[in-house]
C-alpha cells in the first residue's frame, strides 16, 4: 500500500474544505476550510468561485509542500452546474441553488420536465433542481444559450479548472437534476427539450482520471505535471461509497451537514413519494438509491439561535419528562414535512440551554427516522457528519428506529469516501461499533416521546 497522500477538495453549502488524506489508511492529516460566500450579484446570488479557487490553490502549495501531494480527487454539494463560454471561462455566475429566481417560470418549466418515474427527481423550490436552474438562466437572458458551449456538474467545474477538462459525472447527475435517467443509466429526455443535449458533457466515473493538472496550477502550487485529477463525486455518495465497500448491505447512511441525506442500501422494497422529498440517488458505482432529505443542519442552526450548548443526560431526561417538544419543519421549503411551520409543544427551553439543545437534537432524531421509514431501511445505521458528536441526536435515533446507530464522527465526513476514488483499496470489510443502547429507564422515556411527537406530527 502507498503511502502517499491525497487532496480533497470538498465543497459544501455552508464551508469550503481542503483535507489532506494519507493513502495507507484514509486518515485526514491536515484540513483547511473557508466559508463558502454567495455573493449577491449581479446578476443574481451566486458562488464566489474565484475566492475559492484562490483558497484552493493555496491550500494546494501549502499542502504539497508540507507533505507532498500524489493525485488530487473533488467532492461538491450537489444543485449546481457550470456553463462554460468557449474559452473555458465561465459564460454565467454559478446560481446559489437557495434563489428564488428559477420559481419565476415553473410553470413553464413543469410543463417540460420528465416525470418523477423516469428520473427519481421530485420537483424542488428555488433551484434545486439543476434542470431547473438551467431553464431560468437561459429564459432570463436569452442570448446566453448561445454563448454555452459546455455544461458541467459542480465537482467538475473543479476538475476542469485543475485540468482545464471538461466532465460530469454520475452522481451529480443523480442528485434530483432531472436530466438523468438512473434506471436506465442515461440522460433524461429533458436535455433534447432544452435543446442542449449537445452541450452537456458526458458522464464519467467518479473515480476516472479526467486528466493532469495544467502548467498553471503546477506554477502556482509547485505540484508535479504529471498530479492526475480524479472527476469527482457528489457529496453525499462520497460518504455513501465508503460503507459500500466497507460494509454487508442491509444498511443505512444518514450524512449531516447543512442538508441531512438518508440513503438505504439492500433496504425493503418501498415506493418513494416525491411529496416527501424522497428520490433517487445514484452511487459511485452506478447504481440507483432510494434517499430522503431535509436541511437538518440548517434546522440545527436556527432551531439553536447560534447558542449551541452540550446536553448531557441529566439535560435530555429532563426534557424527555416536561414534554418540551419542536414539531416540524423549522425549513419548511423541503423535507418530508415541506409546507408545515414549526411549532413548540409544551414549555420552549431558553436559547442558549442545555435542554434546548437536547430538544433540538430529538426532533433532528425523530425526521431523520421518519426519512428512513420512507426508503425502506434495514439493519444498521451509519451516521456522518457532525450530528455523529450529538448524543442527544444518536440516543434517540437509536430508539426511534429501532436500529443500532454507528455514528462515524471524522472532521470532514465526505473526505474519506472521496479519497477512495483514487485508492479503492484502502478500505476493507468491518463491523464498526455501535452506540449502547440506552438504560430501560431512558429507553422507555425516549420511546413515549417518540410516539408524542409522531402523533402529534401526524395532526398538524
Amino acid at each position: 500500500m502507498t503511502t502517499g497522500h491525497i487532496a480533497v477538495i470538498d465543497i459544501g453549502k455552508t464551508n469550503a474544505k481542503l483535507a489532506l488524506v494519507r493513502q495507507s489508511d484514509l486518515l485526514e492529516i491536515k484540513v483547511v476550510t473557508r466559508p463558502n460566500t454567495v455573493l449577491p450579484g449581479p446578476p443574481y446570488p451566486h458562488f464566489d468561485v474565484e475566492g475559492l479557487w484562490h483558497f484552493l490553490l493555496e491550500g494546494l502549495a501549502s499542502f504539497h509542500a508540507e507533505f507532498g501531494i500524489e493525485a488530487i480527487t473533488i467532492t461538491t454539494h450537489g444543485a449546481a452546474g457550470a456553463l462554460i463560454a468557449t474559452d473555458g471561462s465561465l459564460a454565467a455566475p454559478i446560481l446559489d441553488y437557495e434563489h428564488t429566481g428559477p420559481d419565476e417560470c415553473a410553470e413553464v418549466y413543469d410543463a417540460i420536465r420528465p416525470p418523477f418515474s423516469e428520473t427519481g427527481s421530485p420537483r424542488l423550490a428555488l433551484g434545486l433542481n439543476l434542470g431547473a436552474q438551467i431553464h431560468w438562466q437561459f429564459t432570463r437572458d436569452p442570448k446566453l444559450k448561445d454563448r454555452v458551449c459546455h455544461i458541467i456538474t459542480y465537482p467538475q467545474f473543479w476538475a476542469h479548472r485543475l485540468t482545464g477538462v471538461y466532465a460530469t459525472d454520475v452522481t451529480s447527475l443523480g442528485c434530483h437534476t432531472d436530466l438523468w435517467n438512473p434506471y436506465q443509466s442515461e440522460f433524461s429526455s429533458l436535455p433534447a427539450k432544452l435543446n442542449i443535449a449537445d452541450k452537456i458533457a458526458q458522464p464519467r466515473k467518479p473515480g476516472d482520471v479526467v486528466g493532469h493538472v495544467t502548467a498553471e496550477v503546477a506554477q502556482n502550487t509547485g505540484l508535479p505535471a504529471n498530479t492526475a485529477v480524479h472527476c469527482g463525486i457528489h457529496d453525499s455518495n462520497a460518504s455513501l461509497l465508503s460503507h459500500l465497500v466497507a460494509q454487508r448491505p442491509p444498511f443505512s447512511v444518514v450524512s449531516t451537514g447543512t442538508w441531512v441525506i438518508a440513503m438505504a442500501v439492500g433496504g425493503k422494497p418501498v415506493t418513494l413519494d416525491p411529496a416527501c422529498d424522497t428520490l433517487v440517488n445514484v452511487n459511485a458505482f452506478g447504481h440507483a438509491v432510494p434517499s430522503a432529505r431535509f436541511m437538518g443542519g440548517r434546522e440545527h442552526d436556527l432551531a439553536l439561535g447560534g447558542a449551541v450548548v452540550d446536553a448531557d443526560a441529566r439535560d435530555m431526561l429532563e426534557v424527555l419528562k416536561n414534554g418540551s417538544m419542536l414539531l416540524p419543519a423549522v425549513v419548511p421549503e423541503t423535507g418530508p414535512f415541506a409546507s408545515s411551520q414549526a411549532v413548540w409543544v409544551g414549555k420552549e427551553p431558553k436559547l442558549g440551554s442545555p435542554q434546548r439543545s437536547a430538544a433540538v437534537g430529538f426532533y433532528l432524531a425523530l425526521v431523520t427516522s421518519h426519512c428512513l421509514d420512507l426508503i425502506g431501511h434495514d439493519g444498521s445505521v451509519i451516521v456522518e457528519g457532525p450530528f455523529a458528536r450529538n448524543k442527544a441526536y444518536l440516543d434517540m435515533l437509536r430508539v426511534a428506529s429501532q436500529s443500532p446507530i454507528i455514528p462515524i464522527a471524522s472532521a470532514t465526513g465526505t473526505s474519506r469516501g472521496a479519497a477512495l476514488l483514487v485508492s479503492p483499496d484502502g478500505s476493507s470489510r468491518h463491523q464498526m461499533p455501535s452506540i449502547p443502547v440506552p438504560e430501560k429507564q431512558m429507553r422507555e422515556a425516549y420511546s413515549l416521546y417518540a410516539a408524542e411527537w409522531n402523533g402529534r406530527r401526524s395532526k398538524a
